[in-house]
């Protein structure tokens, strides 16, 4: 009988075009999977907890996974991590549940967004944060991050899917934020937020907005006619893949 394994995975999402498996482009999934069936012989395809966009980074993104192989779960990590690039590291592998699945059981997700804010980014930091040492009001972004906490409709802040509307029902957008928060860490703007699930870009579109508070082209009201709006052109740009990470998922 087949076993489901739990795998917490930390990787680097610069060279890779996300999480999702995608024809001639390399992916997590991809190379997950990959690894996987040069290890055990066994052609799977792992489940995620999310899919992660392009360049963007995970400390512990969960997998799923079932195999007939009896390697035990130790050894299986150590074999996959001498599998895999450097930039995709197993940091353990656990039997769980028959029922347990990476995405359908998680309950819970923190993500992490830094903004560099010295006047000449390290070259070794490049990757991992977004480089902004322009002029913000910071203090307003710390006050302003609170409001979207709480059970909201976040259209305003989700990618546009284009294939919205071809279904009978239309996308459930509502999600719930447990905590939203700004934070100076040196010279890092740091924000990280917690919720129960987040839509597509949801992260990144929130750092954008907050970010036209931080230059003074919008207030706190205008924050929340914007979570109101459910309208994704009411909201500021997409910010860059690059300063955000995946911290963890709970379940």
């Amino acid at each position: 009988m087949p076993r489901n394994l739990k795998l917490i995975l930390a990787y680097d999402g610069c060279d890779f075009a996300g999480w999702q498996v995608q024809p001639d482009r390399a992916t997590i999934q991809g190379t997950l999977a990959a690894a996987v069936e040069k290890v055990t012989g066994e052609s799977v395809l792992p489940q995620g907890s999310g899919r992660t966009d392009a360049g963007v980074h995970a400390l512990a993104q969960v997998a799923s996974l079932k195999i007939a192989s009896p390697i035990p779960a130790a050894n299986l990590g150590v074999a996959l991590n001498d599998t895999l690039p450097a930039s995709i590291r197993v940091l353990s592998v656990e039997e769980v549940a028959e029922d347990f699945h990476a995405r359908k059981s998680a309950r819970a997700k923190t993500y992490r967004y830094r903004i560099y804010r010295g006047k000449i980014c390290p070259p070794f930091l490049a990757r991992y944060v977004y480089h902004h040492p322009y002029p913000l009001n910071e203090a307003a972004m710390i006050g302003a991050a609170a409001i979207v906490t709480g059970e909201h409709d976040f259209t305003s802040f989700a990618a546009v899917d284009p294939e919205a509307g071809k279904e009978d029902s239309p996308p459930n957008n509502v999600r719930t934020i447990y905590s939203s928060e700004w934070k100076r860490e040196m010279e890092e703007l740091v924000y990280t937020v917690r919720g129960n699930g987040f839509l597509h870009h949801m992260v990144r579109n929130l750092v954008g907005t907050f970010l036209m508070v931080g230059k003074g082209n919008l207030n706190a009201e205008g924050l929340q006619r914007i979570l109101e709006a459910r309208d994704r052109s009411a909201a500021a740009a997409t910010a860059p893949a690059s300063g955000l990470f995946l911290v963890n998922v709970e379940y």
